[in-house]
Order: structure tokens, then C-alpha cells, then sequence
């Protein structure tokens, strides 16, 4: 409930009310089209009123039972102090110089003006239901769209995290392979080198023994066959 917007309200109703209680005793002073636009005052300062009462109640629904439970009761001392002061005005415009004809006419057009403002009240209070209705049909759908945006909004933060977990694990093996592929090049170095090595002894052992077999050839040589 807003207390403000309630306040506001009994404010309102409450300075239609002191201006209303004023009328029925004015209208025993005035005759005729003074006392007729007197009546006509009194039925929209009464309706307005009666708007407020029931802008009050609407108000009180949301409110704490203790406080709604003191003010309904106030309320419904506002209502019957309101038909009070319908019933004074009738009796302060139905006689005192007024004819037969005129009281009746006085009547006539009080009730119509009753029947009109209740017809009034009950559309009004209709529009106010439905607009009730269409706002909290409104607020149910934006609840459920926020839901819906917070889940797709987690799912979205547990992608791009799992995404970065990823990349973090693309750009590991990325360096793994680098790393690899120098520790290749390093090893084809070192077989390249060891192969030039390997052929260099193979030629250094070929041209030993070729010395040793020329020595040994020498050698037998000199001892059997040079005399």
C-alpha cells in the first residue's frame, strides 16, 4: 500500500466533506435555481467523495490487517455520515416553500442523480479491476521474462567461461607443440652431426687400416722377401 497515495486521498475526502455538510443548511436559505444548482453541487461533491472512499479501500487491501481493520471501520463512519448528509439535504430540499410538485421534481432528480453516479462507480470500479488485472498479468510476464533472462544470462557466463577454459588449453598445447617441434629440429641437428661424425671415423678407421696393412705389407717384406 502507499501511504502517501492514501494520505492523499483522505485529504481530499475530507475537504469534500466539510464543504458537504455545509450544503443541507445553505439549502434551507435558497429557493429555486439557486437551491436546484445547490442539489446538483452536492451530487458531485458526494460522488467525488465517494470516489475517494473507494480509492481508500482499494489502497487498504494491501495493508497490514491491524491498520486496514482500524480504517474499514473509519471508513464505513465516512459512508454513513455521508448518507446523513444525503438525507439532510432531502429533507432541507423537500418542503419549507417548496410545492408538492416541486418536492417530487427535487426527488425525482436527487435519485436519478444517484442511480447515475452509482452506474458511474460501478464502470469506474470495473475499469479499475481490469486495469488491476491487465497490470498484474503485466508484471507476472515481466517476472517471467527477468527469470528467463537471468538463466539465459548464467548459461551464457558458463559458455564463455568454458570457452576461455579452452582457448587456455588450445593455447597449452599450442606451445607444447612449438616446444616439440624445437626439440625436433635440435634432435635432426644432433643426428646430422653425429651422422658426419660417424662417416669421419668410418674414414679415419678405413685410412688406419689401410696404413696398417701397408705397414704390415712392409713389414713381411722386408723380412722374407728383400734378401
Amino acid at each position: 500500500m502507499s501511504s502517501e497515495e492514501f494520505e492523499k486521498l483522505h485529504e481530499i475526502y475530507r475537504s469534500l466533506y466539510e464543504e458537504l455538510k455545509l450544503m443541507p443548511e445553505k439549502a434551507l436559505k435558497c429557493h429555486g435555481e439557486e437551491r436546484k444548482r445547490l442539489v446538483r453541487r452536492f451530487d458531485e461533491r458526494q460522488g467525488e467523495a465517494e470516489e475517494m472512499l473507494q480509492g481508500m479501500e482499494d489502497e487498504l487491501r494491501t495493508a497490514p490487517s491491524s491498520y486496514r481493520n482500524a480504517m474499514n471501520t473509519k471508513l464505513r463512519m465516512y459512508r454513513r455520515d455521508l448518507s446523513k448528509l444525503q438525507r439532510d439535504i432531502k429533507i432541507s430540499t423537500s418542503g419549507f416553500g417548496s410545492s408538492p410538485q416541486a418536492m417530487e421534481g427535487s426527488h425525482h432528480g436527487l435519485y436519478s442523480s444517484e442511480n447515475q453516479h452509482s452506474t458511474h462507480l460501478q464502470s469506474q470500479r470495473a475499469l479499475l479491476l481490469q486495469g488491476t488485472e491487465s497490470l498484474n498479468n503485466a508484471t507476472q510476464s515481466i517476472e517471467r521474462s527477468q527469470r528467463i533472462a537471468a538463466e539465459t544470462e548464467h548459461i551464457g557466463t558458463d559458455i564463455i567461461e568454458e570457452l576461455g577454459e579452452q582457448r587456455e588449453q588450445l593455447d597449452r598445447t599450442r606451445n607444447r607443440l612449438v616446444n616439440t617441434g624445437e626439440n625436433l629440429s635440435r634432435s635432426r641437428k644432433v643426428l646430422r652431426a653425429m651422422s658426419r661424425r660417424l662417416v669421419t671415423n668410418k674414414l679415419l678407421l678405413a685410412v688406419i687400416i689401410l696404413m696398417e696393412l701397408a705397414i704390415l705389407g712392409a713389414v713381411v717384406y722386408l723380412k722374407f722377401f728383400r734378401r
